[in-house]
């Protein structure tokens, strides 16, 4: 879902970071509320304590995403559901789970979370308004107080609909999953309402635009687009997790890989095997025994003039859990090894014998012969979960 991310601390355990994104979110909502929304609401003021003002009102939304999905996370963590981490971007934040959840009632709690947690600040910051303006103070801090009381508001009854994977949505599969006792099923109804409901924000946002709303035009267009993707996605994603769980990596691996030796020079290895074979990592295998492997990673790191003189095993990679897996691996907790380490092509082996080569590519073609055979409906966006293209899947 994300691009770059920039880390900004941990709290509770949990990283907090920001996708770029978020600061084009940030910008915005700062020149709206500086330029539109605090002028008309608080009047009479210098531009300066505007921006002041805005300023603020954007650290404190800040604030209330992070504390919303924080919620989340700390429900997350008593079920034993694992979060990877709390990322801002430009439609919100999000809690990044790790794996699916592990029961109706967990998800069930984790997902209201959210909003009572943002019921619980619009009316701390409801409270300390109407107390500011009891004691007199100025009329910029009040401003700033209100408006935090109704974001905080805003997002959390945005957040009840039922439309997956808004809050609502996940309580909704929840109590579906509680009923029929079938998760695939319920995230297949959740995921349709929040295909439905980002139809409509999209219909909204084209009204809008044609009304001469530009700006909430665009803006409500596009999260609508996102709500759209997203429910499907995640719908793709669980038929992926159920379709690869439970699947050995020897099951999906190539037991035929192409392999270098140590000896060879870079030139050679260019020339013979990344103009050949189009692959980003080969396995570097010597007398039986795999040393490691090298990449495109490795080689860029070598100026060119070199080449002819540097050798494999100068800059390989050595051997390690990163870049190898063992052949009863789940396939899926495989994937998302290659996820967590950027590496799109891994060495399956035992001990320090190479038995195979899997790749996201293997998986996706496994993934798709399976569901071909099984009768159910192929992932539509492949690249949510494999991520990455060519021949390294």
């Amino acid at each position: 879902m994300f691009g770059r991310q920039i880390t900004l601390f941990r709290l509770f355990g949990f990283r907090v970071g920001v996708d770029w994104s978020w600061l084009i979110l940030a910008i915005l909502i700062t020149w709206t509320l500086a330029v539109g929304f605090f002028p008309t609401f608080v009047p009479d003021l210098g531009q300066t304590t505007y921006w002041a003002m805005a300023i603020v009102g954007a650290l404190g939304l800040f604030f209330s995403i992070i504390f919303h999905e924080l919620s989340h996370s700390l429900v997350s963590r008593r079920y034993d559901m694992p979060i990877r981490g709390i990322t801002l971007f430009v439609f919100g934040g999000v809690a990044e789970m790790e794996a699916e959840p592990t029961s109706p009632k967990a998800e069930f709690r984790m997902a209201i979370a959210g909003p009572i947690a943002s019921f619980i600040l619009a009316s701390a910051f409801f409270l300390v308004s109407a107390g500011g303006e009891r004691l007199g103070w100025p009329a910029a801090v009040l401003g700033v107080f209100t408006y935090l009381f109704w974001i905080n508001g805003v997002l959390a009854i945005f957040n009840l609909v039922p439309a997956f994977p808004l809050d609502g949505g996940r309580m909704l599969r929840a109590l579906l999953w509680g009923w029929k006792r079938d998760f695939r099923w319920a995230t297949r109804i959740a995921s349709g309402t929040g295909s439905f409901f980002g139809l409509v924000l999209m219909v909204l946002g084209i009204v809008a635009f044609v009304s001469g709303n530009f700006v909430g035009g665009l803006w409500w267009f596009l999260l609508g687009l996102f709500v759209r993707f997203a429910a499907n996605a995640s719908y793709q994603q669980v038929v992926v997790r159920q379709s690869l769980a439970g699947i050995p990596v020897a099951t999906v691996m190539k037991s035929d890989p192409v392999t270098v030796l140590p000896s060879l020079t870079i030139a050679e290895l260019v020339e013979e095997y990344f103009y050949r074979h189009y692959y980003k990592m080969f396995p570097v295998v010597e007398g039986g025994r795999l040393l490691g492997s090298i990449g495109l990673r490795e080689v860029k790191g070598i100026d060119r003039a070199a080449w002819g003189m540097t050798r494999v095993g100068d800059i390989l990679s050595p051997l390690s859990k990163a870049t190898a897996v063992p052949p009863e691996m789940d396939a899926i907790a495989a994937l998302a090894h290659m996820n967590e380490t950027g590496n799109g092509r891994l060495c399956v082996a035992e001990g320090d014998r190479l038995l195979g080569l899997v790749t996201r590519k293997d998986m996706l073609e496994f993934l798709s012969l399976r569901l071909d055979l099984g009768g159910d409906d192929a992932p539509r966006f492949p690249s949510v979960f494999f991520g990455g293209r060519g021949r390294d899947g």
